[in-house]
């Protein structure tokens, strides 16, 4: 993708660069008109000599500087004059020549470390949490604001939400949660986190019983002999087995060293290490997080998450005061004056941010110099000419003006010590 279209050489030249072009023609013009009344009139005084001179000199430095402006883009009068068109012809050595120019000036690690070292990034987000609304952070802040806002808006929503779910998703791929869930598992064992969760189990158990009694008692019912039934013990020996679970689930509820509890802690001791250490376990549960990922169900939770993160970006870069006013506010505000009253804060920040940039310079250099040069080659050479003449033009006829001028008193210095002589 080229940064200009392709129908910019047709557009008009800026009424500035109009207005130097008609100057200098006009200049040049006046000087021919000069120089023709002047050989007319040279008989009459001698000093009509000296005019002639001056414009006949001015007439040749306009026209050389007329040529000179006008071969850096395009062939004089037309004409194929060799080394004319110098900006269409060499738009590809130009394009190499800036790369090698910004690799070796701006993107060399060392030039950036040393530039960097004058940098208070600290100070500059201090400022910028800390000021008021009227302020230069305020201020700053508004603005920084609205080019985040342009940039969601203006990004491809779902194109960048494929993105950013699918980064999600590779990263969940990359982290290995077995280990993790296993030494999160042993923490809160040894920290009797676990207790809680017991508690509540057994609670859920004991409703469960309490509203299950009925498919005990017709199991126990079936399950009888004809004899049992007949007699009617069925119903004792279910209300017998009713009676032991509810006694068993309250012992384990009162007592923390129960037998049952206590197995159940060695339980889920032994998945913690197994989390940890088995190889199978371990393979097992990068499967079902793989099945997890994959499922349409997770993909429509990375969306919305994407979205909602999105939704929130926005309303806070529209309002960057009204975030500012809020609870983030008060967060934000205290880092600010953090960061102003720690030095040693602000200097490790300062440290992270330079060598943060120049290791992007170190990394990426060399693809910012071929993106510079592979840029420039891709531009339409009529397009590009069109455009560097529009934004220089109007300077490069102050050239021509210049000419004119130094020209003219040149051949009148000349012959005047012509007539000294």
């Amino acid at each position: 993708m080229t940064p200009f279209p392709r129908t910019g050489a047709n557009e008009a030249a800026p009424p500035a660069l109009v207005r130097m072009r008609r100057v200098a023609g006009g200049l040049l013009l006046a000087m021919a008109a000069v120089f023709l009344a002047s050989r007319h009139f040279a008989s009459l005084h001698p000093w009509v000599r000296f005019v002639q001179a001056f414009s006949e000199a001015a007439m040749v430095g306009g026209l050389a500087d007329w040529f000179a402006v006008t071969a850096l883009f395009r062939h004089p009068l037309g004409l194929p004059i060799p080394h004319t068109a110098i900006v269409p012809r060499n738009k590809d050595r130009i394009g190499d020549t800036l790369a090698q120019f910004l690799r070796t000036n701006f993107l060399q690690p060392a030039v950036i470390g040393r530039r960097m070292r004058r940098v208070d990034v600290a100070t500059a987000i201090a400022r910028w949490l800390t000021d008021p609304a009227e302020g230069a952070g305020g201020r700053f802040r508004q603005g920084a604001s609205k080019l985040v806002a342009q940039v969601l808006e203006g990004l491809d929503p779902q194109r960048l939400g494929s993105m950013v779910k699918a980064g999600i998703a590779a990263r969940l791929r990359e982290i290995e949660v077995a280990p993790v869930l296993g030494r999160m598992m042993k923490a809160a064992l040894a920290e009797q986190r676990h207790a809680p969760l017991l508690d509540a189990a057994i609670r859920w158990g004991a409703k469960a019983l309490t509203a299950n009694e009925h498919l005990i008692r017709q199991m126990v019912h079936e399950r009888a002999g004809s004899i049992l039934r007949w007699t009617g013990l069925d119903e004792t020996v279910a209300d017998r087995l009713i009676a032991g679970l509810d006694k068993l689930v309250a012992d384990m509820a009162d007592d923390p060293r129960h037998p049952l509890r206590l197995k159940a802690e060695e339980g889920l001791d032994r998945l913690a290490w197994d989390l940890q250490f088995d190889a199978d376990v371990r393979a097992r549960v990068e499967a079902m997080k793989a099945e997890l990922i994959a499922n349409p169900a997770m993909q429509h939770w990375l969306d919305g998450l994407w979205e909602a993160a999105r939704a929130g970006l926005l309303r806070v870069a529209r309002d960057p005061e009204g975030a500012m006013a809020g609870q983030l506010g008060d967060m934000l505000r205290q880092i600010g004056g953090t960061l102003t009253q720690d030095p040693r804060l602000a200097r490790t920040i300062n440290r992270f941010v330079r060598r943060a940039i120049v290791g992007v310079a170190a990394d990426y250099g060399d693809g910012i110099v071929r993106l510079v040069s592979e840029t420039v080659r891709g531009w339409d050479a009529r397009t590009i000419t069109s455009r560097l003449e529009n934004a220089v033009g109007r300077d490069l006829q102050y050239i021509r003006i210049n000419g004119t001028l130094v020209g003219g008193l040149v051949g009148l210095a000349i012959h005047g010590v012509d007539v000294l002589l």
